[in-house]
């Protein structure tokens, strides 16, 4: 399960440094965990700090020496492989005693696991030689977390020389991470993210270490994110013609989840894992019968009876009722628990600002901005302190942040190579041809207003694990932005690594507001807003929704039979929520009913919003 067999769930990827040094803290206790691979700047900072906070030699990977953001990604996780594998073996060898870390790791364990049960056992045994026996049992039994890696597809900007000859496309931004993976010690997997990079995806073939040995086993796995079946097969089929083999199938909620929020036209959580479920063989045979021949023509005769594929979920799980639900009923492999970890300081960097914030947070304090600059919409918290110094530079004359990092450079509309909207440069030149081209002061203002509403994301999401680790920052702001997720409202404490296990395996109870609505309840409510969003914005004030143009019409229209069927399913399997008492599924059942009025009646509404 999740690669290890210890665990329900797993920690995703959390901006950039919320969770880049996660597996360090967490994989000793078998729990698996996703690291960036953005800013090879950050980890050569940290490599440096964990290196002499051991004692050990560290030689810098200057930025300027060839292939360095490669070499210094490799370097990386070399480092924190090493570092996991000696705390994992430290803590394999402590004795078994009240407090000890190596009880800490079974007490953190599910409680249907055998070796949690047999723990149990170990703990009650007044016999000193079967004692002796089960602690041996136990130590043979312990496997460390996965130390995983996201590259985020559309992150992979292309570079130049010094004397500004562009570098070719291996040098590209993702390019080089996925070099800097393939080429460590790590066995674990890369999780591909935002999309299908073909260029990408196809220099992924370039590397041994994800084609299968001898026995069929892969020591670097690939893993998709993907938001329905038909990106999975589409995605899945270009890599098999490659020779490349999928093995997992990250869902993620298009809206209920954390950081860029890439929505679907509709299409809800539970529909779209019921067609995983049910298309299950369809996928692997479809696969299989391109990935095949294509490896064969490699020299390569796989394992084809190892050939499957895992399905995992995340966005907006938060009960342990609903974990159970999602792999029991889906058959999930495990379960992402991102935004939450956000509140636990032993397994993620978050500054006491942002924590306090978080802690804070009430629904209207979670919202989906349009502050990326990479134009897609990116789930943000009110008055974090990026956004509070970004206004601050406008107030002051200075709008716009500098961009030493460049890692979301995207724009060309003023200069011949890309740009960042949230640059220094962008954004006053921006702002000089809007005050040429504006007649209406209203119309200005607003543009305006989105113009420097854009945030440094390279620097914000990157700085809290320097401040925290004391690692001076003289040329980075020290303001950080953050991208909980919505689900991240209805809890309001800071808690211990081993109270948030506890809660994820229903030992323990962490909601704080009891009106948290069910996951999917929580989504499609989101979906509706979004959908709402959507038809206000249609509406211009030169048009009606009856002069809407053919393929707007259509999008509408799809997406409200997408709601309406989302709602039809759910209602359909409420009975088969084992997981939930009969009070509870009454309450989503009239969640869903009230929803499902609400979204019917605003397709009568042209002028005023029915949604709140």
């Amino acid at each position: 399960m999740n690669g290890n067999n210890i665990h329900k769930f797993h920690i995703p990827v959390l901006g950039v440094g919320y969770s880049i040094d996660t597996p360090l803290k967490v994989a000793k206790y078998g729990i698996s965990s996703v690291m960036s691979l953005v800013d090879d700047t950050l980890m050569e900072k940290l490599r440096k700090h964990y290196l002499e906070k051991r004692n050990k030699t560290y030689i810098p990977i200057e930025s300027d020496q060839y292939d360095s953001r490669a070499k210094r990604t490799t370097a990386y996780l070399n480092m924190i492989g090493e570092f996991v594998e000696e705390d994992f073996a430290k803590l394999k060898s402590m004795p078994f005693e009240e407090g000890s870390e190596i009880n800490k790791y079974f007490e953190m364990l599910r409680d249907d696991s055998d070796l949690k049960r047999l723990y149990n056992r170990m703990l009650k045994s007044n016999d000193p030689y079967r004692k002796k026996l089960m602690e041996e049992r136990l130590r043979n039994g312990m496997k460390p977390g996965s130390i995983d890696v996201n590259i985020m597809t559309k992150v992979d900007k292309s570079n130049y020389d010094k004397d500004g000859t562009s570098l070719p496309s291996e040098f590209n931004d993702a390019h080089a991470a996925l070099r800097g993976f393939a080429q460590s010690n790590l066995k674990s997997k890369i999780i591909f993210s935002a999309g299908m990079n073909p260029r990408l995806y196809g220099y992924i073939a370039a590397f041994d270490d994800f084609y299968p040995d001898y026995e069929g086993n892969f020591k670097k796995k690939i893993v998709i994110k993907v938001s329905d079946f038909r990106s999975a097969l589409i995605q899945g089929k270009f890599l098999a013609k490659k020779g490349l083999w999928v093995s997992e199938f990250r869902i993620e909620s298009g809206l209920n989840c954390g950081g860029h929020a890439f929505a679907t036209d509709g299409l809800l959580l539970g529909p779209i894992l019921e067609e995983f479920n049910n298309r299950k063989d369809e996928l692997i045979n479809s696969l299989k019968e391109i990935y095949l021949p294509s490896i064969n023509k490699k020299g390569i005769d796989p394992d084809e009876s190892k050939l499957g594929y895992e399905l995992t979920v995340q966005g907006g799980v938060g009960k342990s009722s609903e974990q159970e639900f999602l792999i029991r009923y889906y058959g999930v492999s495990s379960v992402g628990w991102g935004s939450l970890f956000l509140m636990v300081p032993e397994a993620t960097n978050v500054d006491d600002y942002t924590l306090e914030k978080l802690c804070e947070a009430r629904e209207e304090d979670l919202y989906l901005s349009e502050i990326s600059p990479l134009g897609v919409p990116f789930n943000n918290l009110r008055d974090n302190s990026k956004d509070i110094e970004k206004f601050g530079r406008a107030e002051a004359g200075k709008p716009g942040s500098p961009c030493p990092k460049k890692y979301l450079v995207s724009n060309m509309e003023f200069t011949d190579k890309p740009i960042c909207t949230a640059s220094i440069t962008y954004v006053k030149k921006k702002i000089a041809q809007l005050k040429d081209a504006a007649a209406d002061p209203a119309e200005y203002e607003e543009a305006y207003g989105k113009t420097i509403d854009k945030a440094c994301l390279c620097e914000g999401l990157t700085v809290t694990p320097l401040i925290l680790n004391d690692i001076p920052t003289p040329k980075q702001s020290r303001a950080v932005s953050v991208c909980p997720g919505p689900n991240i409202a209805y809890y309001s404490q800071k808690v211990s690594l081993k109270e948030m296990v506890d809660h994820i395996y229903g030992r323990i109870d962490l909601v704080t507001d009891k009106l948290r609505p069910n996951m999917f309840v929580k989504e499609l409510t989101l979906y509706a807003k979004y959908y709402e969003k959507l038809r206000l914005k249609s509406k211009t004030a030169e048009n009606s929704f009856e002069e809407l143009s053919k393929k707007t019409e259509i999008r509408l229209k799809k997406f409200h039979e997408n709601l309406i069927e989302g709602i039809k399913y759910y209602e359909k399997i409420i009975p088969e929520i084992m997981e939930e008492s009969y009070d509870k599924k009454q309450e989503i059942l009239a969640s869903l009913y009230r929803l499902e009025q609400k979204i019917i009646s605003f397709i009568y509404s042209e002028s005023q919003p029915v949604l709140s």
